[in-house]
């Protein structure tokens, strides 16, 4: 009998250690990444990167992905995320939410382009009059809000097809599905390199800043400027930067590696063609 009561003793005070150890254990805050590739191979590029900055900062970070592009900018306009790599939280829809810029990648710019296959016909923007272009999403900034853009201006209509995702429109014109894509420039050339698929620029854009990391307001200042840190410092580090260098070569991505400090006032431009462009008009009621 007294064993008894002292099993059960024991197995209370595991459970109740247990519980208090789960409790001690503080709250992962979601990470939501844009969606510019599939789901695997984001997770395996923003997994080893976040786990470095979630030691090196104190704050634990869990990525959280959307199935597609517009579905990522549904979550951004509804806050679901506390961190952000991503620029939909400068549409008209998340301007609200009060997401913060706080860091970008280093040495990269933006940059919308429409592109073919190398051995296409087609020559010029004009040629895609009628055509069936594909776009990751009617959210994306580069890869749909520029070049529709620079085509409604120029009194040039397209029928767009949505692939969810940047890389995803560049696999239908690998296939032969459509004839042109809409893409933003870096990640194309990324594609290129790890595919072996070679595209013919008809149209590129000015340059653009490079999508931000963002913070929401609920994440205290204190997180915010310990992950800020983490992610500016993390190329300075030996084990951060192998960890930048591999995640890079799993895109196709090369130098330089690592991330500056950033604001809201770095993404004017940004905002004024998410908010005022003709395909945002377009899309009013």
């Amino acid at each position: 009998m007294q064993s008894r009561s002292i099993g059960i003793f024991l197995a209370f005070l595991c459970s109740a250690l247990t519980g208090a150890a789960a409790l001690a254990q503080p709250t992962a805050l979601s990470f939501g990444v844009v969606s510019q590739r599939s789901p695997v191979l984001t997770a395996q590029y923003w997994n080893p990167i976040l786990r470095y900055v979630s030691r090196i900062s104190g704050v634990p970070l869990q990525l959280k992905l959307a199935r597609s592009g517009g579905e990522h900018a549904a979550m951004v306009s509804r806050g679901e995320f506390d961190f952000l790599y991503s620029n939909h939280n400068f549409t008209a829809e998340s301007a609200a939410v009060g997401y913060t810029v706080f860091a970008r990648p280093l040495g990269s710019v933006l940059r919308g382009q429409l592109v073919v296959a190398a051995n296409s016909p087609l020559q010029s923007v004009t040629d895609l009059q009628g055509k069936t272009v594909a776009f990751p999403s009617a959210m994306a900034f580069a890869g749909y809000r520029v070049p529709m853009d620079a085509l409604l201006r120029a009194g040039i209509r397209v029928v767009p097809q949505f692939a969810a995702n940047q890389e995803g429109a560049l696999g239908q014109l690998a296939s032969g599905r459509v004839q042109a894509v809409g893409i933003n420039a870096e990640v194309g050339r990324n594609f290129t390199t790890r595919e072996k698929f070679t595209y013919r620029v008809l149209w590129s854009s000015e340059d653009y800043p490079s999508i931000p990391l963002s913070a929401h307001p609920r994440v205290t200042p204190a997180q915010r400027d310990a992950v800020r840190d983490a992610f500016i410092n993390m190329a300075r580090d030996p084990d951060g930067l192998r960890i930048l260098t591999q995640s890079a070569a799993l895109i196709g991505a090369g130098a330089p590696y690592g991330f500056v400090i950033a604001d809201q006032n770095d993404y004017d431009s940004t905002r004024r063609l998410y908010r005022n462009g003709l395909t945002q008009q377009e899309m009013r009621p």
